[in-house]
């Protein structure tokens, strides 16, 4: 593994907590999707300087990419060697969002972009409650699509904190016995 796809059902479902773990004991560099997409005090980067920002990664020999934006997909799936699917459920993933946001308002984190203070929205929190169920509806049918891509292209799906905790557990004491 050494290009690795992170995506999840939604916000929520510890993709950017599980991408840097998986990075510190890979030795591997990890690039937050938010952090490319959001520039200072939230102004969304175009598709045209998102797109080349992610292409400009994954022509590198070893990354971890974390964040979901479907509709470049297919740039990261392309060059990855494995993608990672979180699926926990939604009650999780909105404690989580919710969580996450107050213990963080007004300041940015390490996985959003520069001069994005953390904030709570009902807009958010709507995006969550109406994409979650579709998403998982068309899940499977992406994963497929993605191994489809070729043949030594590993999919993993993790569906529960205990699977997502295990398996971070089994790749740290793989590389660090």
């Amino acid at each position: 593994m050494k290009k690795i796809m992170v995506i999840g059902i939604s916000a929520g479902a510890g993709k950017s907590t599980f991408a840097r773990r998986l990075g510190e004991a890979w030795n591997l560099p990890v690039f937050h999707l938010d952090t490319l997409f959001w520039k200072p005090n939230w102004v969304e980067a175009s598709l045209e300087e998102f797109s080349k920002a992610q292409q400009e990664i994954v022509t590198q020999d070893q990354w971890i990419v974390e964040g979901n934006y479907s509709n470049t997909f297919d740039i990261r799936a392309a060059h990855a060697d494995t993608i990672i699917y979180l699926e926990l459920p939604l009650h999780v993933c909105l404690y989580r969002v919710v969580k996450r946001s107050l213990m963080n308002l007004g300041k940015t984190r390490q996985d959003l972009g520069e001069g994005c203070k953390d904030k709570l929205e009902w807009a958010f929190i709507k995006f969550i409650l109406t994409t979650y169920y579709p998403r998982k509806r068309n899940m499977d049918e992406r994963l497929q699509s993605f191994q489809a891509i070729g043949p030594t292209k590993k999919v993993i799906t993790l569906k529960s904190k205990k699977e997502i905790q295990s398996y971070l557990d089994n790749v740290c004491s793989y590389v660090h016995p």
